[in-house]
């Protein structure tokens, strides 16, 4: 064998090993983790009075209501300033939800 024999052998045995081994070098790459779903929304009872739980007003009769999910449940007051009285003693007006 001449030495141009034995270069252009050795050069296609490279390229062949080169082209043949590609699909396993791409095979071990990694993948990215999948995308976990997305967690769902607390269900959240819907406030079932068109009054104000702590005052008893007409909602929406001084303005927009604040509304505001508590313990997974929506509430629904006249104005911000039945908020804190509402926080004071929950229990107290949730039980008028059970009526």
């Amino acid at each position: 064998m001449n030495v141009t024999h034995m270069k252009t052998t050795l050069l296609l045995s490279l390229a062949s090993l080169l082209v043949l081994s590609a699909p396993v070098l791409r095979a071990e790459e990694p993948k990215p983790a999948p995308t976990p779903p997305p967690a769902e929304a607390p269900k959240v009872k819907p406030y079932p009075l068109l009054t104000c739980i702590v005052s008893g007003e007409k909602l929406g009769g001084m303005g927009k209501p604040v509304v505001f999910t508590h313990e997974g449940q929506e509430i629904k007051l006249c104005c911000k300033s039945c908020k804190p009285k509402f926080e004071k003693e929950p229990a107290k007006y949730l039980a008028k939800l059970k009526k």
